[in-house]
């Protein structure tokens, strides 16, 4: 499908692209799909609600669920509005412009983005606000950015510096462009030593923003920073760092560096600290303009069964609400060699494995019997396209069964599928999500 990535791509056309992503055909490009689908539009075959599990699907098969998928939109966006931040959740997670925009629809001001071709996914699909949270020193990338502004009036980008360095190469490049609006940027604080990147010190950051005042294609629209590399983090760190980078933007301010601005962007938050962020940011003093609070947490989209069930602020504050884990991985069982062993056919190829193993869930029987708790079934190993289980007496697993397994980390199991069923509890497939790695 060819998708209109170049200048002055606006909601208009981001509709249309929208759009067209239903009416692309099923192939053999899709994991998991029905075989006798293929030819059908991804709109025909969702239109015909398919069950995932008698439907024709293939193994192994990544499904999430609509139910938990809806639920997390919602949580999020009371949580933002509940403690008065803006949100820009982190689009590298899924890459899917359907849930960008579902993202949008439940609140969101914009989309973070990590890299250039990222925001060139979100723009051809018509997302008007873009936080970058990297600085940007590609020419080409920059080239394209200067064009994208210039063409559309209605596109937000802001993006972080770090470096006097990195400030002297995006001028030269947007200079050499020709813009004709100045580039919004933060300056980006370090977590602390050791972090990722980042100005190590208030005056390092400081130098980053004079250097920006002498860029004439710049312009310093706040202060962002990222506290989930804080070192060895805990609440009193996270939140002693979150009032580092809150005084770094109130000196700024007294020093008359945001005095051409309407709004003042302090942004942080991932999926782990965020509590901590809604915080402190609410102890943010009044400055000489308002202050956009911007908070960035990505993995709550999915939500998973590992990493971030373990690391989510709700466990700290409960009453605040819960995610739930919206993807189940399906395998089936494609070899049992014995009573202590067995292997399906997902692997690395199909299913995150960088933070943790999948979790093995539930079975779901060859011969349609009801589903159960996968007791006495662990995953021990993957390798490209097999899992390896080991298995107890209480396992009562037969080839053929299919193994419905959870995952740790939502973005390496975004990435590794490109149309993914959307399934309601019953099984039923409503929707595809198309995603764009």
């Amino acid at each position: 499908m060819a998708l209109d990535s170049g200048p002055g791509t606006g909601p208009g056309t981001g509709r249309d692209a929208l759009a067209r992503l239903a009416e692309e055909h099923v192939d053999h490009r899709f994991k998991g799909l029905p075989p006798d689908a293929y030819g059908l539009t991804v709109a025909e075959l969702a239109g015909q609600r398919r069950n995932l599990f008698t439907g024709g699907f293939t193994t192994p098969v990544l499904a999430l669920s609509a139910e938990r998928l809806e639920h997390n939109l919602k949580l999020m966006e009371t949580y933002s509005a509940r403690h008065g931040l803006a949100f820009a959740p982190h689009g590298k997670t899924s890459m899917a412009p359907q849930l960008f925009h579902r993202q949008i629809e439940h609140g969101a001001w914009g989309i973070t983005l990590a890299v250039p071709h990222q925001v060139r996914v979100a723009r051809a699909f018509g997302i008007q606000r873009v936080f970058l949270a990297n600085e940007l020193v590609d020419a080409a990338a920059l080239r394209w950015i200067c064009s994208e502004l210039d063409a559309d009036p209605d596109f937000r980008f802001v993006c972080y510096v770090d470096s006097v360095r990195g400030v002297e190469l995006m001028d030269a490049a947007l200079t050499d462009a020709g813009a004709s609006r100045p580039l919004d940027v933060v300056v980006e604080l370090a977590a602390g030593a050791g972090a990722r990147t980042g100005g190590r010190t208030e005056a390092e950051c400081a130098a980053v923003a004079d250097a920006v005042a002498g860029a004439r294609t710049l312009r310093l629209a706040g202060v962002a920073g990222y506290e989930g590399e804080v070192p060895d983090a805990d609440p009193e760190r996270v939140h002693a760092w979150l009032r580092r980078l809150v005084a770094l933007a109130v000196d700024f301010d007294k020093a008359g560096r945001f005095d051409d601005l309407e709004e003042i962007v302090l942004s942080a938050g991932g999926s782990a600290w965020f509590d901590a962020v809604a915080d402190v940011f609410a102890e943010v003093p009044d400055l000489s303009r308002p202050v956009l609070k911007l908070l960035r947490s990505g993995a709550y989209v999915s939500h998973d069964d590992g990493h971030y069930r373990e690391l989510t602020p709700f466990n700290r504050v409960p009453q605040e609400g819960a995610l739930e884990p919206a993807f189940r991985l399906w395998s089936q069982v494609v070899s049992r060699p014995s009573p202590e062993q067995a292997f399906t056919n997902a692997g690395k190829r199909d299913a995150a494995y960088d933070l943790h193993l999948p979790f093995a869930q539930v079975v779901r029987p060859a011969d349609g019997g009801p589903e159960r708790p996968a007791t006495g079934i662990t995953v021990t190993g993957l390798s490209d396209q097999h899992a390896w289980l080991r298995t107890t007496a209480e396992a009562d697993l037969e080839v053929g069964d299919w193994l419905g397994t959870g995952l740790s980390h939502p973005c390496t199991s975004f990435d590794k599928w490109q149309l993914i069923p959307v399934a309601e509890a019953d099984g039923t497939v409503v929707d595809y999500i198309r995603t764009f790695f």
